[in-house]
C-alpha cells in the first residue's frame, strides 16, 4: 500500500502545479463579482438592484477601471444580519426561490456567531457547498510544500469532529451546524478516508459522540485531525485517559496533522503539545458559515485568501469614522477592494457570496501581512473588542497576553473571555480564564496587565486614566463548557466568546457565582 501512497503525493504535487494562479488578485475578484452578479441578476435581490445594469457597466469599462466597484458600492447598501434576514432572507427559509440566490435554499447553517444569544439562519446553497468542498481540496493539494511527509500519511484516516450531521427537516428547509452540512455531503470517493463515520457523526449528544469515538480510537489509523481546538483537547484527553497512555501518538502513531480554525489556537497550544508524543503540523484555516474565506497555504505562512471560488470581499477600515463605539457599522461606510488596501491596518470584512450574501458585514475583524501573497490575519471581530474609554483592546491583544502568561506562569488556559464593568464613574475590566493549574491570582492579574500595557499603547495609557482596575478570576474550565452546555451550544464549531456583554453577561456572572465562591 505504500505505492499508492507515493502516488497520491505526486498527484497532487502535479495538481497543484496546474492550480497555480496567475493572475492579480484585482482581476480574479472583479471576476468573482461579474460571476455572482450574473447568477443573480434574474433574483429578486438582482432585479431589485439593477445587476444587469452593473453587468452591463463592468463588461463596457476599460479591463482596470475600476467604476464598476464604485457602481456596486453606490447602488447595493451595505448588510449586517438583522438588516440581510429582515428584508431578503425570511422570504428564502420561508421557501421563496430566487430571493437573493437562484432556485431553492435547501440547506440553512445555524450560527451565533460568537456574540449573539440568538441563533442566525445562514443560507447554504449547493454553489456554496461545491465552493467549500473546492477550497478544502485546494488546502489538501498545498501538503506538497511540506517536506519529509511519509507516503503513509496519504492512506490514513481523517478524523473530523465537528456538529451533528443530523439535519433538523422544517418544511421546505433543513437547518443544522455548517461542519453537519458539509459532513452530510462528503463526496463518495472521500468516506473511506473520513471518521468518525456517518453514524457517529449523527448523535446530537455531544458527551455520547466523544465516547464512542474514544472507544473506536484504537481500530483506526488517523493522520490528520480537524476541529476547534477547544473541543479536539477534550477529545485527546479522554482517549488517552481512557487506555492510561501517556500520549495520543500511542494511539494514532502516525498522526501528523492538525487543521484547526474558528479561534487562535496559541492560547491552547501549550496544553495541547502535552497530549503529543511528537510534534504536529498545525495548519489553520479561516472557514465561516458564510463560506470558506481562506487557508493557510504554505509552512510558516498567514491565511491566504481565496479570490476566485464564489467569494467577493470588501475592507472596511475598522475605525471611528466607520464604527459606533459599540461596533455598529455606520450606513455609509468606506470600503475598498483587495489590492487597495494596506499592510498592517485593520479592516471589517464584507462577502459578497454565491449564497446570497451581498456586502454582508460577518463580523470579523482581519488585517493583511502579505499582499504579495494575499495574506491576512484574523484579529478580532466588531464587537469583540473593549473599547470603554478608549484602550481599544482587541481580540489579538487578549490573545497574546494569555499566550505570554500562560509560558511565563507555565499555566495551560484552555478558555477565557473579558468583560468591560463600571468602577464607580469609571471603568474596568473583567477577566474570567479557564485553568486546571494552580495559579496564584494576585500574579496572574499582575502579569497579565503587565503585558496588555506592553501590548497595546492606548490600554497602557488608559490604566493611568480612566480605566482603574482589572479583576481577574480563575476558573475551572468545566464551568465555561458546562455553561455552553447550559446553552446548548456544545461541541461542534460553537466557541466561548472572548468578550462577554450585555445579557449574556449577567447570565454567565449568576452562573459563575452558583459554581463558584468568588
Amino acid at each position: 500500500m505504500a505505492i499508492l501512497g507515493t502516488l497520491l503525493k505526486q498527484g497532487i504535487k502535479l495538481r497543484k502545479s496546474i492550480e497555480q494562479e496567475k493572475h492579480t488578485p484585482f482581476t480574479l475578484q472583479k471576476r468573482e463579482l461579474l460571476k455572482l452578479l450574473s447568477s443573480a441578476q434574474h433574483t429578486a435581490f438582482g432585479l431589485y438592484y439593477n445587476f444587469e445594469d452593473l453587468i452591463r457597466l463592468i463588461q463596457q469599462l476599460p479591463r482596470e477601471s475600476r467604476d464598476f466597484y464604485k457602481a456596486y458600492k453606490e447602488r447595493v447598501p451595505v448588510f449586517d444580519y438583522n438588516k440581510m434576514y429582515k428584508e431578503w432572507w425570511h422570504r428564502t427559509k420561508a421557501g421563496e426561490k430566487d430571493v437573493a440566490w437562484r432556485g431553492h435554499v435547501k440547506y440553512f447553517a445555524l450560527s451565533s456567531g460568537t456574540s449573539e444569544a440568538s441563533s442566525k439562519y445562514i443560507p447554504v446553497t449547493k454553489e456554496m457547498i461545491k465552493a467549500i468542498q473546492r477550497t478544502s481540496i485546494r488546502q489538501i493539494l498545498t501538503l506538497s510544500d511540506y517536506p519529509n511527509l511519509p507516503s503513509k500519511l496519504f492512506e490514513t484516516g481523517m478524523l473530523m469532529l465537528g456538529g451533528s450531521t443530523h439535519l433538523n427537516h422544517r418544511g421546505t428547509y433543513f437547518e443544522g451546524d455548517l461542519s453537519g452540512i458539509t459532513a452530510s455531503q462528503i463526496p463518495f470517493w472521500f468516506q473511506h478516508f473520513y471518521k468518525p463515520g456517518k453514524r457517529i457523526a449523527k448523535h446530537t449528544d455531544w458527551n455520547q459522540k466523544l465516547d464512542e469515538i474514544a472507544e473506536k480510537a484504537p481500530k483506526w489509523d488517523i493522520g490528520f485531525i480537524v476541529g476547534v481546538p477547544a473541543w479536539i483537547q477534550i477529545l485527546l484527553e479522554k482517549i488517552i485517559a481512557r487506555y492510561n497512555v501517556a500520549h495520543i501518538h500511542e494511539i494514532w502513531p502516525n498522526l501528523h496533522i492538525y487543521v484547526h480554525g474558528g479561534v487562535s489556537f496559541e492560547p491552547y497550544k501549550k496544553g495541547f503539545e502535552k497530549l503529543l508524543g511528537k510534534p504536529l503540523i498545525y495548519i489553520e484555516t479561516y472557514l465561516a458559515s458564510e463560506g470558506f474565506i481562506a487557508y493557510q497555504s504554505r509552512p510558516g505562512g498567514d491565511l491566504k485568501m481565496v479570490l476566485n471560488n464564489g467569494l467577493f470581499f470588501e475592507f472596511v477600515p475598522f475605525d471611528e469614522k466607520n464604527f459606533t463605539p459599540d461596533g455598529q457599522i455606520v450606513e455609509n461606510p468606506e470600503a475598498y477592494m483587495i489590492d487597495e488596501i494596506e499592510e498592517g491596518k485593520d479592516y471589517a470584512l464584507l462577502l459578497s457570496t454565491c449564497a446570497g450574501a451581498w456586502r454582508y458585514l460577518i463580523g470579523d475583524v482581519v488585517r493583511l501581512v502579505d499582499r504579495e501573497r494575499s495574506e491576512i490575519i484574523i484579529t478580532g471581530r466588531t464587537k469583540h473588542f473593549l473599547s470603554l474609554c478608549g484602550e481599544h483592546l482587541s481580540v489579538d491583544n487578549m490573545n497574546k497576553a494569555i499566550e505570554l502568561v500562560s509560558e511565563e506562569l507555565n499555566i495551560r488556559v484552555k478558555e477565557f473571555t473579558v468583560a468591560g464593568v463600571p468602577y464607580g464613574s469609571l471603568f474596568a475590566h473583567r477577566w474570567y480564564v479557564g485553568t486546571d493549574d494552580p495559579v496564584d491570582a494576585r500574579l496572574l492579574k499582575e502579569r497579565l496587565d503587565e503585558h496588555l500595557k506592553v501590548l497595546n499603547d492606548d490600554y497602557r495609557v488608559e490604566r493611568s486614566a480612566a480605566l482603574k482596575e482589572i479583576y481577574v478570576h480563575a476558573l475551572p474550565n468545566d464551568v465555561f463548557y458546562d455553561f455552553m452546555r447550559m446553552k446548548g451550544k456544545e461541541g461542534g464549531q460553537h466557541k466561548f466568546p472572548r468578550v462577554i456583554k450585555g445579557a449574556l453577561l449577567e447570565e454567565w456572572e449568576a452562573f459563575v457565582k452558583e459554581r463558584v465562591n468568588l
